[in-house]
């Protein structure tokens, strides 16, 4: 090997000097120094030790700070930079490279202190960290760490001055069984239309999920013979509730039949329970009647009385309610008049007044959950009330129209000489009124539904 000893080498032209060709490799031997008073920008070299004055080296296995780029969405970073994150409006979600190599690096720094509030979450994108394929949360205030990519055994290993514990720790969650299942996102559903059981296999961390929603829906009330719309059945939103690894029961509430002559007014909806670490009770929806019945939802009245308000909502009481009551009749006499919509979970059935006519009033309006409970195969609304029947006398007379079901199920109210609308099944619709003055029968109310939801990644 030929050997060149000199002090300085300096380039001929210009301020560039150009050690080697393309694909050549330039070292040192062991214990040598380089000291650099300008910059060096291969990442090249190996053995020895670098000393920088002046200049920026960046070499595998130091950070490349990018103080110019704060990041305040998810993102991917790059290998051998490192990143400040400003969660103040929200979680950010790094997804590490996919395919690093051994000795890449990445750092990450808090920039406004609100990890504690707003938590940073590491993806290893189908590898590692710290030895397990979960992600990673940091969510301690001010957390400043570095992580290199070491092997397929351990992944991305911390190497922070505080312990990977004191910054945070992996996320587990919730298993269970139960109902039919279906995923959205991050989220498992587990839908009842009947009875079942509701089974925690395993509960995980705060990090993850130890909590469960659910949404509560009873049976609607049935229509009447001669006069009002069913009530729909009540509606019980929880959020947050504890669970532990146990068997919960879960029943569903069927709908009430329609009210058939004599009888007239509708039978009520029958309760739903989700028998949770607390129980949650919704009460089926009241039954239409020359009276409307309470109940979950009130059921509606009128077509022969006067200033009768309807069957009251929320009955029995809960908070926040879990219905509305039936429609008002306000009508002064007997006047032949149409009959009112039964109470739905947002609004109350509609009004009757003098100057109507004989067309039926709208159920009232169910509760759409699509927002926390997305994707169901049935309904995204639950609910709603059953439309008021029309009144005829004699059967054929003009302008006489059933009122709407609310939407979330109600059935619509019947026109002559027709029957009501049934509620539709596993929404907790009220059943619509039938034709008053001209024997069209109430419907039936719709059967109710329990749906439980937990995240589960």
């Amino acid at each position: 090997m030929s050997e060149f000893k000199t002090n300085k080498i300096s380039p001929r032209s210009g301020t560039t000097q150009t050690i080697g060709d393309s694909g050549d490799s330039v070292s040192t031997s062991g214990g040598s120094t380089i000291t650099n008073a300008g910059s060096i920008t291969t990442a090249g070299i190996t053995g020895g030790t670098i000393n920088n004055t002046t200049g920026d080296i960046f070499l595998r296995g130091e950070v490349d700070w990018k103080p110019g780029d704060i990041k305040t969405a998810s993102f991917t970073p790059s290998p051998n930079e490192g990143y400040f994150l400003n969660t103040t409006s929200g979680q950010i979600t790094i997804t590490l490279p996919a395919s690093p190599s051994v000795g890449d690096v990445i750092g990450i720094k808090d920039y406004a202190n609100t990890f504690d509030t707003n938590q940073c979450n590491l993806n290893p994108n189908g590898n590692k960290i710290q030895g397990s394929t979960s992600n990673f949360v940091i969510n301690v205030e001010g957390s400043s760490i570095i992580l290199i990519y070491v092997d397929s055994t351990r992944g991305w290993v911390i190497t922070d001055a505080s312990k990977a514990a004191d910054i945070s720790q992996f996320a587990t969650f919730i298993t269970a069984s139960g109902g039919t299942v279906t995923t959205v996102g991050d989220y498992k559903f587990h839908r009842f239309t009947g009875p079942g059981t509701f089974t925690v296999c395993s509960v995980g961390n705060p990090v993850g999920s130890t909590t469960v929603d659910t949404i509560v829906v009873a049976g609607g009330g049935g229509g009447s013979w001669n006069a009002g719309g069913g009530g729909a059945g009540g509606l019980r939103d929880i959020t947050s509730i504890p669970v532990t690894t146990t068997g919960y029961p879960i029943s569903v509430g069927g709908g009430g039949s329609g009210g058939t002559n004599p009888s007239r007014t509708g039978a009520s909806g029958s309760n739903s329970v989700a028998a949770l670490s607390t129980t949650y009770t919704s009460a089926g929806g009241g039954g239409g009647g020359n009276f409307g019945v309470d109940g979950g939802s009130g059921g509606g009245s009128g077509a022969c009385c006067s200033a009768d308000p309807g069957g009251a909502g929320n009955t029995p009481p809960v908070s926040p309610p879990q219905g509305n009551p039936g429609g008002f009749y306000n009508i002064s006499g007997y006047t032949g008049q149409g009959s009112t919509g039964g109470g739905g979970a947002t609004t109350a059935g509609g009004q009757k007044n003098n100057s109507d006519g004989r067309p039926g009033t709208a159920g009232g309006a169910g509760k759409d959950v699509s927002s926390n409970y997305p994707g169901q195969p049935n309904s995204s609304v639950y609910a709603g009330g059953g439309g008021g029947g029309a009144f005829s006398f004699p059967p054929g007379s003009p302008g006489n129209n059933g009122g709407t079901g609310g939407a979330g199920g109600g059935g619509n109210g019947g026109g002559p000489p027709a029957a009501g609308f049934a509620g539709t099944t596993n929404t907790g619709g009220g059943g619509g009124g039938g034709t008053s003055g001209s024997g069209g029968g109430g419907a039936n109310g719709g059967s109710g539904i329990v749906i439980i939801r937990y995240k589960f990644q």
